[in-house]
């Protein structure tokens, strides 16, 4: 499959990646017709989707019975008056339903939005009115279906929607019935015409972690930029069996659990759960002999807490990370474990993945790795000027005269917005880094977020870092305060683990800023340490820095 996309389709070094990745690029591809389709076609017995869920529930898909099914789900949608061009907002958690619906989308031209199930119904109303949402299509679940009845009063676009329950429960009031109602579908025809690669094929809304969430809108090619994803970062292959734990709501679950795996020819392995829980996770790995496993890296944390001599993980051929950045003790301990050294991405809701470590690198823990061959990536200062190895800049993309493979359209409906990241040539990330000597990058944290004290610039992420190999803390968020002497002085907000939360107070904040000292430059150390239960994040688990900086501000 993938050399139909790629003129190499392996590579033995940096300098050969670099060099000779290179697209061939159909007319009007489509990733529903012209990937999955066509595994169905030559493959039509391989196992394309495993998934399980934590009632010990399992539904096994050839890439046939995935085409059948998807197919069945567009004439569906297409009786419903839905077709190109349409948007239609998915909240569907990890049900089954969820890869069916992607496909049948992708393949009558609709717009797909998906959104996590934890939106409220303020979120939801401010979804539907910016981008005309048409349909709903949404997990029965009693909080989902509150928050979308009461949306609809201020929802005049939303046109149908519909719940995919189990069969045989009754369906919640007003929600058509996806389960009896498809299977009544006519046979589907593939319309004449479906998409341009420019259309519009899928958006997503930002986390928010200052302000409202913007709508990101990607062409069909950016399914297509996905191939190096899980083809090379993923490092997968027509045996592999993937996981990445990531809820259906945000773009990490097209990166891991759709795209790139299915380019490679691989299975995709969903667990759906309700709640996650590390040695629940451990087990399933062990019991179906995942080989390749991508998360963040909070989840390592919590499997390394586990004693991973209890499981056997020797299916692991292969373990990526990305989402936020990697604390080199939680690389240590897991390679100690398992032997298996993570590797790190590193990309944005806007883009596919612009930075990483491939099979072909050596790791280097905290790292981000280097530059994706297919985006052409740089670190410059304020003024615009390329940064010097070892100084910290802002990530930008030199998009030239041609729009990379897998970098966004626009901010939908907001040309303000998009000539706000994306001007005189450039796409700017405003995510801060350096680079080293042999070319991989080093996360400091958002622009908004780096710390400007006494002269020095320092990025909250090394002093999480600093503070994370210290066993009393769990989780940590720096901020800066402003000080009349410094003009702004580096606050950490700990949470501390169960068994040292009878110990905060000012011999623990004394004996974390010591460490901090040892473990990074001194200049660095919190000289405020507030200690609380939990950290304010937005609803896809980012840490919302702002909201510290507000209240302390408040103060």
């Amino acid at each position: 499959m993938v050399e139909r996309f790629l003129k190499q389709t392996s590579f033995k070094s940096v300098e050969d990646y670099n060099k000779n990745l290179e697209f061939i690029i159909p007319e009007n591809f489509n990733f529903a017709y012209d990937v999955m389709d066509a595994w169905a076609e030559e493959a039509p017995e391989k196992l394309a989707l495993l998934w399980t869920n934590d009632q010990g529930e399992e539904i096994r898909a050839t890439y046939a019975q995935l085409k059948e099914q998807s197919d069945q789900a567009a004439a569906y949608l297409q009786t419903l008056g839905i077709g190109k061009g349409d948007p239609v907002m998915l909240i569907l958690k990890r049900r089954y339903e969820w890869w069916i619906v992607m496909l049948a989308l992708c393949k009558i031209g609709a717009i797909v939005i998906p959104a996590t199930h934890m939106l409220t119904k303020h979120d939801i109303v401010y979804r539907n009115t910016r981008a005309s949402v048409k349909a709903i299509i949404c997990v029965d679940d009693a909080y989902v279906c509150e928050q979308i009845r009461l949306a609809m009063a201020e929802s005049p676009t939303v046109k149908q929607y519909i719940a995919i329950t189990d069969h045989g429960k009754p369906i919640p009031e007003g929600f058509r019935d996806y389960q009896s109602e498809v299977v009544k579908a006519p046979k589907f025809e593939r319309p004449a015409f479906v998409n341009n690669n420019e259309d519009t094929m899928i958006m997503y809304f930002t986390s928010g972690t200052s302000g409202e969430p913007k709508m990101v809108a990607h062409d069909y090619l950016y399914a297509m930029g996905h191939l190096s994803t899980g083809v090379f970062w993923h490092n997968l292959h027509e045996g592999s069996l993937h996981l990445t734990v990531a809820d259906t709501g945000w773009g990490k679950a097209v990166w891991g659990k759709f795209y790139g795996q299915w380019f490679a020819g691989a299975t995709v392995f969903v667990f759906d759960h309700e709640k996650f829980n590390a040695d629940t996770l451990l087990r399933q790995i062990e019991k179906y002999k995942v080989t390749s496993f991508c998360a963040p890296p909070t989840i390592y944390r919590f499997m390394i807490r586990e004693d991973l001599s209890k499981y056997d993980l020797s299916s692991l051929e292969y373990c990526c990370t990305a989402g936020e950045a990697l604390n080199p003790a939680v690389f240590d301990k897991f390679y100690e474990k398992t032997g298996i050294k993570m590797m790190e991405g590193f990309g944005q809701t806007e883009t596919t993945m612009t930075l990483g470590t491939f099979p072909w690198m050596e790791p280097k823990p905290g790292s981000m790795g280097i530059p994706n061959a297919q985006y052409d990536i740089d670190l410059i200062r304020a003024d615009g000027t390329p940064c010097e190895d070892g100084e910290k800049g802002e990530i930008v993309v030199r998009v030239g005269d041609r729009k990379p493979i897998g970098l966004f359209k626009e901010y939908y409906r907001d040309p303000e917005l998009t000539r706000e990241a994306w001007h005189d040539g450039l796409y700017h990330t405003g995510d801060m880094a350096w680079r080293d000597e042999d070319g991989y990058y080093w996360f400091e944290g958002r622009i908004d977020d780096v710390i400007k004290s006494s002269g020095y610039r320092i990025g909250p992420f090394e002093v999480e870092s600093a503070l994370m190999t210290h066993p009393a803390v769990v989780e940590c968020a720096i901020t800066g305060v402003p000080d009349d002497i410094r003009g702004m002085v580096v606050k950490a907000t700990v949470v501390l683990g169960k068994e040292w939360k009878d110990k905060a107070g000012e011999d623990l904040i004394k004996e974390l800023q010591q460490h901090v000292k040892k473990e990074t430059a001194p200049y660095k150390y919190p000289r405020i340490i507030e200690f609380v239960d939990e950290l304010p994040k937005t609803i896809s688990g980012k840490i919302r820095r702002v909201e510290i900086r507000k209240k302390d501000a408040e103060k």
